[in-house]
């Protein structure tokens, strides 16, 4: 998995040069004057950029692709467009991404959308919701479904760009100190969940927050908080939770959680074509090296957790509290639709995409899966 990441990377980043490449040429053809002396090629001016992520610098995989994306640029450009990336251990300001790129402390931000549900219900779309699409869906949607434009749509008042900034997939449910057995179990729960899930939860009787991902582990230790959602086995162990709360539901709030890429939509306007076209190119090419290295780490971790991690209890929410969940999730997204307009714009895109797009998981990726268990039996 890793060699097919270094294959994609490399691809896009010699596509980007031959894009630049070519233009440059074009540029630098002398004007046909009848003189000996050719005009010398002026250098393109050297840009240096400035990129704040909600993650610490070594909470990988969430934080490689701005990591990757700032050497691949470098790369490409031959050291003319450089970005200095920060880690929330450096700005200390990890909710706070949108807030910096729009007002231009910095160039870009590598966050999740749906952290400013408190500014715009809507952006929580373009991370992901319950019971929502999984990443292939959502990838298709945003590419070819008209998800790009209503995420630029609904960005544009901040003056900044939002582009896909790598997808975690399937996220599980989350730690838990004890079972839960029934809804009685989530009445009076303390627990860390972000986006409309949240909102689901605290509708049964969940006591909902949000806290920095610097601030999980400690906050589950010291019984700040009695359960947490964070992302999945690659990066789940690494923060230590099992050794807390043994508890690991199966997911059903965030099927595939894309991260972004936040721009300056001003400082983006000053590049020149041929730094846009790299810059584009690189980002698309992170974003799906996160999903693959990310889906890595999972499998290499989920393997290891029986043996190596023998306390940790796997479980499936009841299905009594999942048509819970789900009746909770319907109400909310009608709730805000009545009196939203962009987020009904968007739920209604999603739904009818969602519905099209799931017609063919179904026949392609789910019946594959049911026929190789059946064989396997």
């Amino acid at each position: 998995m890793k060699r097919v990441g270094t294959i994609i990377l490399s691809l896009t980043a010699a596509m980007a040069i031959a894009v630049l490449g070519t233009s440059c040429k074009n540029q630098e053809e002398p004007a046909k004057t009848g003189s000996v002396e050719e005009k010398a090629a002026v250098p393109e001016k050297a840009v240096k950029w400035k990129l704040a992520m909600t993650w610490s610098s070594t909470l990988t995989p969430l934080a490689s692709p701005p990591l990757k994306l700032a050497k691949l640029l470098d790369e490409m450009s031959g050291g003319q467009f450089t970005i200095r990336v920060e880690g929330a251990e450096k700005h200390k300001a990890a909710l706070g991404i949108l807030d910096m790129v729009k007002g231009g402390q910095y160039d870009m931000g590598h966050s999740a959308s749906y952290y400013w549900k408190g500014k715009d219900m809507a952006m929580v779309f373009f991370t992901s919701v319950p019971f929502g699409m999984t990443a292939s869906e959502q990838y298709a949607w945003f590419y070819y479904g008209g998800g790009m434009e209503l995420m630029q749509e609904a960005y544009e008042k901040y003056n900044v760009l939002s582009l896909p900034g790598g997808n975690t997939g399937v996220q599980m449910g989350g730690w838990f100190r004890k079972e839960i057995n029934s809804l009685d179990d989530l009445k009076g729960l303390k627990m860390r969940i972000p986006g409309l899930a949240g909102e689901v939860f605290a509708k049964l009787g969940v006591n909902v927050t949000n806290i920095p991902p610097g601030e999980l582990y400690t906050s589950l230790d010291r019984g700040t908080i009695d359960a947490l959602e964070w992302v999945g086995p690659a990066m789940d162990i690494k923060m230590g939770f099992h050794k807390i709360a043994p508890y690991y539901y199966t997911g059903w709030h965030e099927p595939a959680s894309e991260m972004q890429f936040l721009i300056n939509k001003k400082a983006y306007e000053e590049l020149t074509p041929e730094f846009k076209a790299m810059l584009d190119t690189a980002i698309k090419a992170v974003t799906a090296d996160m999903y693959i290295e990310n889906f890595a780490g999972s499998v290499d971790a989920w393997s290891q957790m029986k043996t190596e991690y023998p306390n940790i209890m796997v479980k499936t929410f009841p299905k009594p509290v999942l048509k819970a969940m789900k009746t909770a999730a319907d109400g909310l997204y009608d709730s805000y639709a009545e009196n939203d307009a962009m987020f009904k714009k968007v739920l209604d895109s999603q739904r009818e995409y969602m519905e099209k797009a799931r017609a063919w998981t179904i026949i392609s990726e789910f019946n594959y899966i049911e026929t190789s268990k059946a064989l396997a039996e």
